[in-house]
């Protein structure tokens, strides 16, 4: 998976947006004010962090050697996926699926409304 590929799926999950809040080396996609996926750009295989249930995050890690704890993140609730082909396509996309969906639950109820509203 490439830059283009990825970029493209975060931006296409309502009410995301993206922003480098750190530096230029961070792209981060937030749905909301909170963030989702971080990607580091100097990265080479591209590497993207996600939320993650704990215990999926675990059985991933146990399964593959490209998914390991979240880099600068709390290793329990994150996980960097280094896109190397090791862990596939279909398997980074539920990723990104279920780390937004962890993080929009989160939300406050009035900014879920907004977003399901598409304001």
């Amino acid at each position: 998976m490439d830059f283009d590929s990825l970029k493209d799926y975060c931006l296409w999950k309502p009410g995301t947006s993206e922003d480098f809040p750190f530096n230029m080396k961070t792209f981060v996609f937030k749905v909301g004010p909170k963030i989702f996926a971080f990607i580091g750009l100097e990265n080479d295989p591209l590497r993207v962090s996600l939320k993650c249930d704990p215990e999926w995050a675990e059985e991933l890690r146990d399964r593959y050697t490209s998914v390991i704890p979240g880099y600068y993140m709390n290793k329990r609730h994150w996980n960097t996926v280094i896109l190397d082909q090791n862990v596939p396509d279909e398997l980074v996309y539920r990723l990104i699926d279920h780390s937004y969906e962890l993080v929009f639950k989160k939300l406050k109820k009035s900014e879920r409304e907004s977003i399901a509203s598409g304001k």
